[in-house]
């Protein structure tokens, strides 16, 4: 099929759309990147979609294993996060990083497409990743600057104060819950000036508990979520070792 607007999506866990379940889709997820398809799709009898971000990747291997694949699919709209989990790790060069970023954009940008980049989110709700908002910071002045060198739209999802609301963030407390990524492609579609009807879903009452119910739910958080995170990242191991991108050639959702 002749594609005449196409779509791809890049990134980590936070495009390929880790949070939303979705059983009877591709890596099980759903999430705001194919929202987004969806929407820009429902008119647009020649647009195709592709989605080849991966879960637990850094920024180096986004960069080496999905923007050569992008350019290749002639793109005229390409969504691209990565960093995230670099931030994460005990050491981090962000300039060097982003200076592989500013190339990789200008690459994005060569073909003629769209290109959609994304500030962090500013975590000071969470005691474990609010440590990071120093990093984050300078991540995302530097992500400023290369979208504005390069023409790029900018999400600032620094600035969305709908996610301190826990209901948008799934049980593991670092990905974005079904209603997280249902708002996410709004943002998204409104950076992009599109009309949309995204409903978001209903979310999941999070109760605040105190004292020795708040110990047991941390307890049980680490156990079941951030004690395996930590072990993958001892161990050089990634939640996306052995998954395929979701949609890695042009279709209609």
């Amino acid at each position: 099929m002749d594609f005449t607007s196409r779509f791809v999506a890049l990134g980590d866990s936070f495009t390929e759309g880790v949070g939303d379940d979705d059983p009877a889709r591709p890596n099980g997820v759903r999430g705001w990147a194919d929202r987004v398809a969806e929407q820009l799709g429902a008119a647009d009898p020649g647009f195709g979609y592709a989605n080849l971000a991966i879960r637990g990747r850094k920024l180096r291997h986004i960069l080496a294993e999905q923007v050569d694949a992008a350019v290749e699919l002639n793109p005229t709209l390409v969504t691209i996060y990565a960093g995230a989990n670099d931030i994460l790790r005990p050491r981090i060069d962000i300039d060097d990083l982003l200076v592989e970023y500013d190339d990789a954009i200008a690459k994005l940008r060569a073909t003629g497409a769209t290109v959609v980049m994304f500030t962090g989110f500013d975590a000071r709700g969470s005691k474990v990743f609010s440590t990071m908002r120093g990093r984050t910071a300078i991540y995302n002045e530097l992500v400023r600057g290369i979208a504005g060198d390069h023409g790029a739209l900018l999400v600032d999802y620094w600035r969305f104060s709908e996610y301190y609301d826990w209901g948008m963030w799934a049980q593991d407390r670092m990905h974005m819950s079904a209603a997280g990524h249902a708002n996410m492609a709004r943002r998204v579609l409104d950076v992009l000036e599109h009309d949309h009807s995204i409903d978001i879903p209903p979310m999941t009452p999070v109760p605040e508990l105190s004292g020795v119910d708040a110990l047991r739910a941390n307890a049980r958080w680490f156990r079941e979520y951030a004690g395996p995170w930590v072990v993958r990242r001892v161990t050089g191991k990634s939640s996306g070792d052995g998954l395929k991108p979701k949609y890695p050639e042009l279709t209609r959702l």
